[in-house]
């Protein structure tokens, strides 16, 4: 088989439209969404989405990262999560660059962002986080290393047990079957999603088992009905989630 061919890595484009700023790698193909006004607000639902993951670890000790973009979960985590250490693995330098113009705090005793290929990065990191959020995207979608048999393995080590991981993926990307038997041979089975909660992003949650655990217990719950068991509740829960978080935090 010869391999598709991908596009360039073209440089990120910054758009402001009103109170509304976006960061794309192509035009039109919007990576992250920002309100100039509320600079750490999720505007994108699959981000609200996302945060589903306080629901298996409310207070995660560590927080690693996947894929910077404009740093709408980095912001929201940091703001809202402050007892969590916050670490994201971004390729990208000119990515990196843009942080001041996505209102991204800079790097303090709870957040640092590393410019690194988390798919060879990640071995490095066993045992040392309790959340995983795999969201690396470029131009041509998720990038085949970062849905790799070998790249699951690794994220499984790097999780402490009872830690969970949250992956993105496109319903429509023709390899999501064979990255979602991947990921479930990777974590023995355990994983879980919510049904219909951000259109056609498919947000996969995996629990790292060994142990019962609050994790592995949650994961069971939301395996047998797909969440609340229908797309428009699960996307309430996924609003519920952040107004509880923004409640509880520093708002």
């Amino acid at each position: 088989m010869n391999p598709q061919p991908q596009s360039p890595a073209a440089t990120p484009l910054v758009r402001t439209d009103g109170d509304l700023r976006s960061l794309e790698f192509l035009p039109g193909m919007i990576q992250s969404e920002m309100r100039l006004s509320r600079p750490d607000q999720l505007v994108l639902a699959y981000a609200r989405a996302m945060m589903c993951f306080t629901l298996f670890q409310p207070r995660p000790q560590h927080i690693v990262m996947v894929g910077l973009g404009g740093g709408s979960l980095v912001k929201f985590c940091h703001r809202y999560l402050p007892h969590s250490r916050i670490t994201v693995l971004e390729l990208r330098a000119d990515v990196i660059a843009l942080r001041e113009q996505f209102a991204i705090p800079p790097d303090d005793a709870r957040l640092r962002i590393v410019c690194v290929d988390a798919a060879r990065h990640m071995a490095a990191l066993a045992d040392s986080a309790d959340v995983l959020l795999v969201d690396g995207f470029d131009a041509d979608g998720l990038p085949p290393a970062l849905a790799s048999a070998r790249f699951y393995a690794d994220c499984r080590r790097a999780l402490r047990p009872g830690g969970v991981l949250v992956a993105n993926m496109f319903s429509y990307d023709p390899h999501f079957p064979a990255m979602r038997r991947r990921l479930r041979m990777a974590f023995a089975d355990r994983l879980c999603q919510f049904r219909g909660i951000a259109g056609n992003n498919r947000l996969l949650f995996a629990v790292k088992g060994g142990a019962p655990s609050p994790a592995l217990a949650a994961l069971r719950r939301v395996a047998r009905c797909q969440g609340l068991g229908l797309a428009p509740l699960n996307r309430l829960l996924a609003h519920w989630v952040v107004w509880r978080l923004r409640r509880g935090g520093r708002d």
